[in-house]
């Protein structure tokens, strides 16, 4: 999953954190999320123990079942005589009894099987349903954010959190904590029994392992590196595939498909050459490995046949050994990737957490009251710089007085601060100094969620979700009857066009809308709006990229909508402001000019009256 060139969301993934005492404590605060279902963990953890521990009891019974047949006398008549619970002298018979012994294996791994099944199931219920909770958590407390958090976020890295990071920890609540508390159970208990069984044997077998350690650190430290370079070159090459799609009208446009393909072959021929050199690594690490294990057994089996001839031990002590070392040696060779699991966990719980840490713009389960604005707006010397552009003052002293009902317009080039005024009125940012009055109380003094429910805007780029048309006109008001989405939609002037298609209202939009034509998709903006009933209403330019028979209906069902409001346009088409009450102008970021239409256009070298010359000009 490759974002922009330079940036692979996989990276961090797929990054190892440092296990330490301040890194755990990330992923302890994760865990808090599976404490409402500690009985089923705690169930787990028992099955899981009781698993491994009767796991090991086969090695044992399995060289007794060897030494049985070649007429060793057994020296587990009270192990055999617990499990049946029946007297010593009812079946001391069964000593030499090949039969019965097979019968405690297979008892054995029927237990076993039992045992596992419930430690899966119950650590699948703690895992499901606490990952779950933390997907609700974090997807309430991401779309309770303040939009200073997106403005340094990308979206691909956000659903990064909520899908691999989260898919990661569900790993590790399931199969990474379960495996690695498993695994030194068998490791601990294994080497504890071979010790007392057979402590020669086994002080012989561990004199093996140091080579195996170091061997697979210089080697696996190598192969990381060249797993990562090739996991950056693909990353590269998706990249190209990425960018080539998304500007697929300009690739064609230039006739560059040829350029594009030659790219992407040269990208994914180093990758494919960096992967083929990591292979001949790995190649040569398994090879080393697969020698070095079985020459380990042979050395093992070299001894212990010795000990056997010396009459040490038997030959079913040295087959549970080596049944014994081939369960401690994959435990050992699973802690290495467990390890490196639980590093990738915390990395992912560190992510999470930082997200659920922050401070969210209101308390989503607090009830607000429902209040009606009147809609007198007042800027009072409004000054403010974006947090991610400190250094620059976007408005430098705004003053804007607009009285209830009033219809009012914000005029000037790109990267005035027109933007800007109507992102602080819909509380998405705070003003650095001055303030914004409404109805005669600053907004910071509104519950957030009451204040912006009097709000609703139209933007030039309308952004549909890819549900049906009622569901999009509903989003404006979810619990509206039919009657009322109707309505809304014939004031919007986009009943006629939904009739016409065969499933009405019925119809799917598309991914953004992308279905339904430009103008179709403002009226549905309009008729979301209406819908709403806000106090006070924003049109961002909600004509400039209609053709004119789109702008006349898009235009009447404003006419409609701005009714009885208080209404701020951003327009950069002037004629369609020509009958609001009042105009502002602003300049680098100050209101240098403000009147009606007929005033504005009457002050000779004037800014608006220029910016009118211009757009007749053009026309």
């Amino acid at each position: 999953m490759a974002g922009r060139k330079g940036y692979n969301y996989d990276d961090e993934i797929d990054k190892k954190v440092a296990v330490n005492k301040d890194t755990l404590q990330y992923l302890l605060g994760i865990y808090k999320f599976i404490i409402p279902y500690r009985g089923f963990f705690v169930a787990g953890m028992v099955f899981l123990f009781f698993s491994s521990a009767i796991t090991l009891a086969f090695p044992f019974f399995t060289g007794q079942l060897i030494d049985t047949s070649l007429g060793k006398p057994l020296d587990t008549g009270v192990i055999i005589g617990e499990i049946f619970e029946i007297e010593r002298h009812k079946y001391e018979f069964l000593h030499r009894d090949i039969n019965m012994i097979a019968t405690v294996l297979v008892l054995i791994l029927i237990i076993q099987s039992i045992f596992s099944f419930l430690r899966v199931f119950f650590f699948a219920r703690v895992s499901e349903m606490g990952i779950a909770d933390i997907r609700k958590a974090l997807y309430q407390k991401l779309v309770t954010l303040p939009i200073t958090f997106y403005d340094s976020r990308r979206t691909g890295e956000l659903m990064s959190r909520l899908t691999a990071d989260i898919s990661l920890l569900q790993d590790t609540f399931s199969i990474t904590l379960a495996e690695f508390f498993r695994q030194i159970c068998i490791f601990i208990i294994g080497i504890s029994i071979l010790f007392w069984e057979t402590p020669k044997l086994t002080f012989f077998m561990l004199g093996t392992i140091p080579i195996l350690v170091i061997s697979g650190l210089i080697f696996g430290k190598y192969i990381r590196k060249m797993s990562k370079k090739t996991q950056d070159d693909l990353a590269t090459a998706n990249t190209i595939v990425e960018e080539t799609l998304q500007a697929i009208h300009i690739v064609k446009a230039f006739t560059n498909e040829f350029f594009e393909v030659n790219r992407y072959r040269t990208s994914l021929d180093k990758v494919v050459n960096t992967a083929l050199q990591t292979a001949m690594y790995r190649g040569a690490f398994v090879s080393f490995i697969i020698l070095a294990i079985f020459g380990g057994i042979v050395g093992v089996l070299w001894y212990g046949t010795g000990l056997v001839e010396a009459k040490e031990i038997t030959i079913g002590d040295l087959t549970a050994f080596v049944i014994y070392t081939m369960f401690i040696g994959g435990s050992i060779g699973g802690l290495g990737d467990i390890y490196s699991q639980l590093q990738r966990a915390i990395g992912a719980s560190q992510r999470v957490q930082e997200i659920l840490d922050m401070e969210s713009e209101f308390d989503i389960m607090l009830m607000q009251p429902n209040i009606r604005l009147n809609g007198h707006i007042v800027f009072e010397d409004v000054r403010f710089s974006y947090p991610t552009r400190q250094d620059i003052e976007v408005l430098k002293g705004i003053n804007i007085d607009i009285h209830a009902g009033e219809k009012i317009a914000l005029v000037g080039h790109s990267g005035a601060g027109k933007s800007t005024v109507i992102q602080l009125l819909m509380r998405f940012y705070d003003v650095a100094q001055g303030e914004i009055i409404i109805d005669n109380k600053n907004i910071k003094e509104y519950p957030l969620l009451t204040y912006r429910d009097n709000i609703s805007i139209v933007p030039q780029e309308v952004i549909l979700f890819g549900g049906t048309i009622r569901e999009n006109i509903a989003y404006g008001n979810p619990n509206a009857t039919e009657k009322e989405i109707i309505e809304a939609a014939q004031k919007a002037n986009a009943f006629n066009f939904i009739e016409t298609f065969p499933e009405k209202f019925n119809t799917v939009v598309g991914d953004r809308g992308i279905k339904l034509s430009g103008g179709q998709r403002q009226r549905i903006a309009i008729a979301r709006a209406i819908l709403k009933n806000p106090s006070i209403l924003i049109l961002d330019e909600a004509t400039s990229s209609l053709d004119a028979e789109s702008e006349q209906l898009v235009q009447d069902a404003l006419d409609e909508l701005m009714k009885n409001r208080t209404s701020i346009i951003i327009a950069h088409r002037l004629a369609t402001i020509r009958k609001v009450d009042r105009i502002y102008v602003i300049e680098n970021g100050k209101i240098v000019e403000k009147g009606t239409h007929d005033e504005l256009n009457a002050i000779d070298k004037g800014i608006y009256s220029n910016l009118i010359k211009l757009q007749m000009l053009e026309n």
